[in-house]
């Protein structure tokens, strides 16, 4: 069995965009780590994509874009993921989001009704993680 997951901090925001109710967070480079059952090691991964929120309410500004983000909190229904988020997600029910955006102390915020990933072409590799 193998878990899949974004680790937020480092990820590469190409856009952020918000339009009749539904905010794109768009990835050109979102990092993944997957890790297999039973293994110390784990490997990171790159892949772009797209974290979508439906019938969402933004709190203030969007930051510009491009921007890295520095981590963060992103949840649906009872769950909340800090500084990560499980691949793959696609969730009805109250979601949000709060990403920091680093050097710069902007927040991106977002209430909405329900969210997703959505991952383009595959994961390419970059490196093992060996367990410290």
């Amino acid at each position: 069995m193998e878990t899949t997951s974004i680790d937020l901090p480092g990820c590469e925001i190409e856009s952020i965009t918000f339009e009749v109710g539904v905010l794109r967070v768009r990835f050109s480079r979102a990092y993944i780590v997957k890790t297999l059952t039973g293994s110390e090691e784990r490997t990171r991964w790159w892949q772009a994509g797209e974290m979508i929120l439906e019938g969402a309410e933004v709190e203030g500004e969007l930051p510009a874009a491009p921007c890295v983000c520095d981590g963060g909190d992103v949840g649906e229904n009872v769950y909340t993921y800090r500084d990560m988020v499980p691949l793959p997600l696609e969730s009805r029910g109250r979601a949000h989001c709060v990403l920091k955006i680093r050097d710069s102390g902007l927040v991106l915020k977002a209430q909405a009704d329900g969210i997703k990933l959505v991952m383009d072409d595959r994961p390419h590799y970059i490196e093992h993680i060996k367990p410290e």
